[in-house]
């Protein structure tokens, strides 16, 4: 399994490899403080504190932890938010999908569910995967749904799993997609595209 930057092409987003040229425009999708509260990254609300976050994503791919990506809406043409390939196992043939944010304007509408579908059809089919893990924030119902309406099955909660932003304790709900279960996942996915 070799992880690279990619583009990844939808219908209604493109997902790039995420690079300081974009801060500009996630530093305006990101001024909304309701899209940092369940993230464990604080308030990334300025530009000053965009531009830090993103040089933080960068860095991490350059160690090979993450693959951070950048959502460009192609009607709008412009960035609405980021999301990643984290917690990368090669050996394991495995990674987690996570760290994403929108907008709000972009929030509950297909953006989302497009995203999600392609990140996990690139990690099956092109990465080989055996197993996508998801998680989020117990106190994050909306984003439970969410990856619940993907299909992906809810494995357990990690207690005091990590350190929010504001310093309090979250604890992480887990779910995955196996290669076994992608097949099915992925059909469902594609219906619900094409509504």
């Amino acid at each position: 399994m070799k992880i690279a930057p990619v583009v990844l092409a939808g219908k209604i987003t493109r997902l790039e490899p995420l690079s300081e040229t974009h801060i500009p425009d996630l530093a305006v999708a990101g001024e909304n403080e309701s899209i940092w509260l369940n993230m464990r990254y604080g308030m990334v609300t300025t530009r000053e504190k965009m531009r830090a976050w993103v040089l933080d994503m960068l860095d991490r791919q350059t160690r090979g932890a993450d693959l951070p990506f950048v959502v460009i809406h192609l009607e709008e043409g412009r960035a609405i938010g980021a999301t990643r390939y984290l917690n990368i196992e090669p050996e394991a043939r495995g990674l987690e999908i996570g760290g994403t944010w929108y907008t709000p304007e972009f929030q509950r509408t297909g953006v989302n569910t497009e995203c999600k579908y392609l990140l996990l059809k690139h990690a099956f089919e092109a990465l080989e995967c055996i197993r996508v893990q998801l998680k989020a924030d117990i106190l994050n119902l909306r984003s439970q749904r969410s990856i619940e309406r993907l299909g992906a099955i809810k494995e357990g909660i990690l207690r005091n799993h990590i350190i929010r932003g504001d310093g309090t304790y979250r604890d992480s709900v887990f779910y995955s997609v196996l290669e076994s279960e992608w097949p099915a996942v992925r059909a469902r996915l594609e219906a619900m595209l094409e509504r």
